[in-house]
């Protein structure tokens, strides 16, 4: 037989690459765990990295639940702070025409008081000469009224100068207005001309509060003496309660009259939300702020309420009928969010597919989602449970 040299030298190449490659095997085989926990390395892919499937026993211990879309309206929010305020009409500050030392003070800071009762009585020595002084006046008008009467006789028999008659039409009507003048002044001292004129002099005069309502605050004491500038008493009504907010300038374009407006009074402990709608917008900024007053009636009335209260406000400024899923069935991941949709089931294992959903802002609980792939309003999706659902699909895919 003919020996090849280069033939037998191929050949043996070929046996000892066949040698080289069956050693890595024959490794991996040895290292290979046994026994009844070895897993396949296929297995350890799941099929689709977006379904989870779990036991009937997961599910009722993670407490899922099942339903489907719940179409609701759903309104946009403009968030407002504020507080409890009243008209300007309802408060009063009570003040003094003239200087005068406090004699009385019948009320106390949270009484009910009504429209014309006494809040202090103020005297002086002012008022006597004011009173003074009209009495004069009235008793020269008097005079003057006779004396223009003689010089029109005179007149017209031709027996006085005209200046005379003249003059005294001058005194008359200046007198008279010098009296129309101490008549009005004595009204605002709360002093009765009637009874001045029947003879009936007072030494001190009476502040009554032209409105019904609670006493706010006394600043006054027997004995003080009062300038026309200091406010003396303070009475506001609680009859027409209405919130002030203050809104943002970013947010002003949003706000109309005839919205509904859902707020909470701060620091009180009081979990409920009060209803009130708005009723005026304002035209100017305030200057340091940039925020714009929104004022706002309560529905309905309420007497439960007090000036000054803080509120926290939502504006609801628009609104539409949309899907609704509650937060529990959502997760988070950034500008997107999941919601879980039963596909079927799995050797008795329940399987749930991930889907990318957008979300809107949470309302009492629900939130309006918008699913990028279309999905019918019947769809079996998982209310509550998806973060077990969410944590069970991490697992599978980190390995653990």
């Amino acid at each position: 037989m003919y020996f090849n040299p280069k033939l037998y030298s191929f050949i043996g190449t070929l046996a000892l690459l066949a040698a080289c490659h069956s050693k890595p095997d024959a490794a991996a085989g040895k290292d290979a765990p046994a026994g009844k926990d070895a897993k396949p390395a296929a297995a350890a892919a799941p099929t689709n990295p977006d379904q989870v499937a779990v036991s009937p026993a997961q599910a009722q211990a993670a407490g899922i639940e099942l339903g489907s879309f719940e179409r609701q309206n759903m309104t946009t929010e403009v968030q407002a702070n504020g507080s409890v305020e009243v008209p300007p009409q309802n408060r009063v500050s009570i003040t003094a025409i003239m200087g005068g030392y406090v004699q009385t003070v019948p009320v106390l800071p949270g009484q009910h008081v009504a429209a014309g009762s006494v809040v202090a009585t103020l005297r002086s020595p002012e008022y006597l000469t004011m009173q003074q002084t009209y009495l004069q006046s009235k008793a020269k008008v008097r005079f003057l009224a006779e004396d223009l009467e003689r010089q029109r006789i005179l007149d017209v028999e031709d027996v006085g100068a005209k200046r005379k008659l003249q003059q005294a039409r001058a005194d008359y009507a200046t007198e008279q207005a010098t009296l129309r003048t101490t008549a009005a002044q004595l009204r605002l001292l709360g002093i009765s001309t009637a009874r001045l004129d029947a003879g009936t002099i007072v030494s001190s005069v009476p502040l009554t509060t032209p409105i019904a309502g609670y006493v706010k605050a006394v600043n006054i004491n027997p004995g003080q003496y009062v300038n026309p500038q200091d406010v003396l008493v303070e009475v506001l009504s609680r009859d027409d309660l209405h919130l002030e907010l203050k809104v943002f300038e970013k947010d002003v374009a949003f706000v109309k009259p005839g919205q509904k407006i859902l707020f909470n009074v701060q620091n009180t402990g009081r979990p409920e939300e009060l209803i009130a709608r708005v009723f005026l917008v304002g035209k100017a900024f305030d200057d340091n702020a940039r925020t714009v007053r929104v004022h706002a009636h309560l529905e309905p009335e309420r007497s439960d309420l007090l000036p000054g209260q803080f509120v926290a406000a939502r504006i609801q400024t628009a609104g539409a009928r949309v899907r609704t899923l509650p937060e529990a069935a959502l997760i988070q991941a950034g500008d997107l969010s999941y919601i879980f949709q039963r596909v079927g089931t799995d050797s008795g294992r329940t399987v749930f597919r991930r889907v990318k959903v957008r979300a809107g802002q949470p309302q009492h609980g629900d939130v309006a989602v918008t699913v990028l792939d279309p999905l019918p309003d019947t769809t079996q999706l998982v209310r509550r449970g998806a973060y077990f659902l969410d944590a069970e699909l991490r697992k599978g895919a980190g390995g653990d």
